[in-house]
């Protein structure tokens, strides 16, 4: 038994998808768009208006773009096309972006004149900081704390070349790892980085464990010297230096309960918890201004800091900051020497990141949360560079 109901909606389909009805053909091209004009225009910025519209091929048959996917691209338009489309008329830039990787037509009604506003696709928090001057030349939720990872080791490393530079130590001071938690976090796959086989070492070969390989455990043995003591109670009395050194630069959106900057709920494990906030809590800012106090007051910093990897009592420390020469994300033009990674899951990937590129000012540059931290931190750096903001 035929179903009629089914015979009607194939018919039904089969007109739409054809075009014909009634043995009559309509036109195939009507619904197609045709070229009216095109004319030639002076080299024009735009960047889109909403979070509609997209850039087309030029016969409006494909999406080469979507403008809410490129929210900080500046499209370049050299000629203005008319198309008609259902006998209508609508106007069209042909337009490139920066990079030269897309190019295509875009309604004008879809995007507005000027270059597009810079902004970072991942990072919850960053800065651009001009270290000759010592100011935030680009901000984005720059005074807002958030937790920062091993980032937090640069005020650690700072308090250690004070004490190494004055009268009470220096880098050939011994520093005592013998305490079992520390051992046992340098065992740790998660929280170590550098195994403590001895039960002493020197500031010197702690400290290039902590900033190259970002040792936590040389970290907190390096504070705990700092503060006179090798045990956990040492380590609380550090941090509250830590802080007290943060109260006398005047950061107000900074606070530490960890010298490492792992969490609490790490250290607890290791007998390192001092209670409180979960994590340190620092913003993009005060991070760039500590970073800023580090390479400035102790500049030898950053001759440790661009050591891609070495070999410490038989063990490898490796330098994450694959922006430095021969890394992935290196850029010769940017001359990157420095700082410090950090990740946590609660942190996620952050870089305090600094260079001087040719005839400009040193850039300091933070991103906190980033998931493309190099990616993004290279952004930072061409953008300042290029408009010359330092």
């Amino acid at each position: 038994m035929l179903n009629l109901k089914k015979m009607t909606l194939a018919f039904v389909t089969a007109v739409a998808l054809t075009g014909f009805a009634g043995g009559t053909a309509q036109d195939a091209s009507a619904s197609a768009y045709s070229t009216v004009s095109s004319t030639s225009m002076t080299k024009t910025a735009y960047h889109k208006k909403s979070t509609s519209g997209a850039v087309y091929n030029a016969s409006h048959t494909k999406v080469v773009a979507k403008l809410k996917s490129y929210p900080n691209t500046t499209w370049y338009a050299t000629k203005k096309v008319t198309l008609k489309h259902n006998g209508k008329k609508a106007v069209y830039y042909k337009v490139k972006n920066g990079a030269g990787t897309k190019s295509g037509i875009v309604w004008h009604k879809y995007v507005v004149k000027g270059a597009a506003p810079f902004g970072l696709k991942y990072a919850k928090a960053a800065v651009a900081y001009d270290a000759d001057s010592n100011k935030t030349v680009w901000s984005k939720n720059g005074n807002t704390a958030r937790p920062i990872a091993s980032v937090s080791k640069i005020m650690t490393l700072y308090l250690v070349q004070e004490k190494a530079a004055g009268s009470s130590g220096s880098w050939s001071s011994k520093v005592n790892t013998s305490y079992s938690g520390l051992k046992r976090m340098g065992l740790d796959s998660a929280c170590g980085g550098f195994r403590f086989t001895k039960n002493s070492y020197t500031v010197k070969q702690l400290f290039d464990a902590a900033l190259i390989d970002s040792s936590n455990n040389a970290a907190i043995a390096l504070g705990q010297w700092v503060a006179g003591g090798s045990t956990p109670t040492a380590n609380k009395k550090f941090i509250t230096m830590m802080n007290s050194q943060a109260d006398e630069w005047g950061l107000k959106h900074t606070n530490f309960v960890s010298s490492s900057g792992l969490e609490q709920s790490d250290l607890r494990t290791f007998g390192y918890s001092i209670g409180g906030s979960d994590a340190n809590m620092v913003s993009a800012n005060d991070v760039a201004i500590i970073a800023d106090h580090l390479i400035t007051d102790f500049p030898s910093t950053l001759t440790t800091a661009k050591v891609k990897s070495m070999t410490l009592s038989g063990q490898t420390l490796y330098n994450y900051n694959n922006m430095l020469p021969g890394r992935k994300y290196y850029s010769a033009s940017l001359n990157v020497d420095g700082l410090k990674t950090g990740y946590t899951p609660k942190a996620g990937y952050c870089f305090v990141g600094t260079g001087q590129k040719s005839g400009h000012n040193r850039i300091i540059t933070v991103v906190l949360h980033d998931e493309n931290e190099f990616t993004e931190t290279k952004s930072i750096m061409n953008m300042a560079y290029n408009k010359n903001l330092l």
